[in-house]
């Protein structure tokens, strides 16, 4: 937007500038050449007064030091003739005479009596000329002429002169306008910058960010006061569904395991043809247990903020390997593990990393058949900076628009077993995300599925804390 600003400052500057130079220019090297015909008729005019009397008696004129002025101006030159049209005074070739000069259309016409000036290509001296002619006269009877040339490239040289002090000026303009251009930019988006920190800010979870709403435009102090109210509520109503989540997750926990004790009592008691329908209703209750459990997990997971710790994955990755190897065992699957060797710090949420191998591990085991096996993998990620856990099974897999919808709240496929509670990826997706990393579902190369979890690697030397972004 600065940029943009700037960039408009100066095209209006330019526009106006052209609008303005370039008339005022091509007037200049108009009244430029103006001035010096008139300058050169009023000198040739003189000559011709001082001239008339000689010619009218037929002797040379009397022009030496008039002449000698003349040689001493670069390229002027002046040339007096007589009636007959041939030179009785010529400042670049003195004491020579008797040229002719009638092959000259300007001497022939102050010949006629009349006033000639212009320009013309001169074939003598291969240049431009400006002149001007003008007749010695006397009593009506035209006794001589005088002509006074200049060339063109001095008009030319005053003319450029001109210009280029336009043109110096023009670009002072400009100059100017650039710097007050960007102080006056700067002024304008310094508020738009900061109300824009502070949504990128909301953005990266930072829901107590808020823009200042004391500086800047009216209009952009109104924008900014309905943004921090925005802000606010959208702060509240976040705040209150994590509250509610939470508290109605924590409510349920006592009376869904009293009704199980109860479902127990009852079972052991209960003539046969009841016990299906006990048994049923003890599974749901334990799915509705499972449930309570990880709205809590979600909870936690979104409300996860402050510092990020440094953590090794490979470690947390064995650790988990351990915990999980004998539930793999029992379901007749083999877990393995494999860690890429170089460095494996990540910066992470505390105790996230954990979450996530557990819900993937667990995902992983009950699609995976007996027989078969599931991996576990810390590799380095396409991108430098970050580290990648992937979780490989050799179960049925999914479509590729259901492995994406698989990370969405609640969502099961369906082929999934009974008793799921759909908030596994859900969490892991969360989890990811306030580390700062991402999880997706691939295909695996077994036809399974290939969980992948990115989060940053750790500054190599730099064991501590990080800021939530």
């Amino acid at each position: 937007m600065r940029r943009r600003l700037i960039a408009s400052y100066l095209t209006i500057t330019i526009v106006t500038l052209l609008a303005l130079v370039y008339p005022l220019g091509r007037t200049f090297a108009s009244r430029e050449r103006d001035r010096l015909l008139r300058d050169i008729e009023q000198d040739a005019t003189v000559v011709a007064s001082l001239s008339e009397d000689a010619l009218e008696g037929g002797v040379p004129p009397d022009l030496d030091q008039l002449l000698r002025l003349y040689r001493r101006d670069p390229g002027g030159r002046i040339v007096v003739v007589d009636e007959q049209g041939r030179t009785v005074a010529d400042s670049d070739h003195p004491g020579t005479t008797g040229v002719d000069f009638t092959n000259r259309p300007e001497v022939v016409t102050a010949l006629g009596g009349e006033i000639a000036e212009g320009s013309r290509r001169s074939e003598t001296l291969d240049a431009e000329l400006v002149y001007v002619a003008v007749p010695v006269a006397s009593g009506g009877v035209v006794h001589g002429a005088v002509r006074i040339t200049y060339p063109s490239s001095t008009l030319d040289e005053r003319i450029e002169a001109a210009w280029t002090g336009l043109a110096a000026i023009s670009a002072a303009v400009v100059l100017a306008v650039t710097g007050v251009g960007f102080a006056l930019a700067r002024l304008v988006t310094r508020p738009v910058d900061r109300l824009k920190d502070a949504a990128e800010r909301i953005a990266a979870g930072d829901l107590a960010a808020r823009a200042p709403t004391d500086a800047g435009a009216p209009e952009l102090r109104e924008l900014a006061v309905t943004f921090n109210e925005t802000a606010a509520r959208l702060q509240e109503v976040m705040d209150a569904q994590q509250a509610f989540v939470g508290d109605a997750s924590h409510q349920l926990r006592t009376p869904l395991a009293a009704l199980r004790l109860q479902l127990e009592n009852i079972e052991s008691a209960a003539p046969a043809d009841l016990q299906p329908a006990l048994a049923s209703a003890r599974a749901e209750t334990a799915r509705l247990s499972r449930i309570s459990e990880a709205l809590l997990s979600l909870t936690r997971s979104a409300a996860a903020a402050g510092p990020l710790e440094v953590a090794d994955a490979a470690a947390v990755a064995r650790d988990r390997q351990q915990a999980w190897e004998p539930v793999a065992a029992e379901a007749g699957v083999s877990l393995l593990l494999e860690v890429e060797p170089g460095p494996t710090l990540v910066t992470a949420v505390p105790g996230a990393l954990e979450q996530v191998l557990d819900n993937l591990v667990d995902n992983a085991l009950e699609v995976a058949p007996a027989g078969s096996a599931v991996q576990v993998r810390v590799v380095r990620g396409a991108d430098a900076g970050e580290l990648e856990l992937h979780v490989v099974d050799e179960g049925p897999g999914l479509p590729a628009d259901q492995r994406v919808r698989a990370l969405d709240r609640f969502w099961r496929g369906p082929a999934a077993e009974p008793g799921g509670t759909g908030l596994g990826l859900a969490i892991v997706a969360q989890l990811a995300a306030r580390c700062g990393g991402r999880a997706e579902l691939r295909e695996a190369a077994t036809g399974g599925i290939e969980a992948v979890v990115s989060v940053p690697s750790a500054p190599e030397g730099d064991p501590g804390t990080f800021t939530s972004p």
